[in-house]
């Protein structure tokens, strides 16, 4: 089948997702007010990284079984759209929150949800492409798979700068004194070498 395909799909996704959105940092010296609004993001943040380590457990389970091309597009096709609506509500729960107590606060708020909107719409892109994949036709299947693999890849690579400066300074401190934000503790993804 397209079993190499889908295991770099899976690495992709778990080594470039969630690592998007792990939000970390050290020191204590935030202010109240940057402490509050971090906790209000923080406290939505854990549960959307919930879902989209779930989404990428099941697509990595796909890879590794000895599944169908109609299994691993199932599994994918679920897998993505769990992804688009976990990240469509991180943009939603900093958008929610308010422009953060920082200088150009409203402009980290703007670029971070307009982010992780576009993410969310790739997912959505993405199981459409998955879903639209003829499942009887192998060699096809497998094209298909290595071409979402290679567009996950750049999603991956994206325009992470918004969140970036989200998470750096007095903010990205605040943030990652949160328990819903700081980096979940999961064992490292095996990378392969297969293409």
């Amino acid at each position: 089948m397209g079993q190499p395909v889908n295991r770099k799909l899976a690495l992709v996704l778990s080594t470039g997702a969630v690592l998007a959105m792990t939000m970390t940092g050290c020191g204590d010296d935030t202010d109240a007010e940057t402490r509050a609004w971090a906790e209000k993001v923080c406290g939505e943040v854990e549960p959307q990284v919930e879902k989209i380590q779930n989404a990428n457990e099941t697509i990595a389970e796909a890879s590794e079984a000895d599944a169908t091309s109609a299994e691993v597009q199932e599994a994918d096709s679920a897998a993505f759209q769990q992804l688009s609506e976990a990240y469509g509500s991180l943009a939603d729960a900093i958008d929610e929150a308010g422009d953060p107590p920082v200088d150009d606060g409203a402009e980290l708020r703007e670029n971070a949800v307009g982010e992780l909107n576009d993410i969310s719409t790739a997912y959505a892109g993405l199981k459409k492409r998955i879903d639209g994949l003829d499942t009887e036709d192998q060699s096809a299947f497998a094209d298909g798979l290595a071409g979402i693999a290679e567009e996950l890849q750049q999603l991956g690579r994206s325009g992470d700068e918004a969140l970036n400066t989200l998470q750096s300074g007095e903010l990205g401190q605040a943030i990652s004194e949160q328990e819903g934000c700081q980096r979940p503790v999961t064992a490292s993804p095996e990378a392969s070498g297969d293409a």
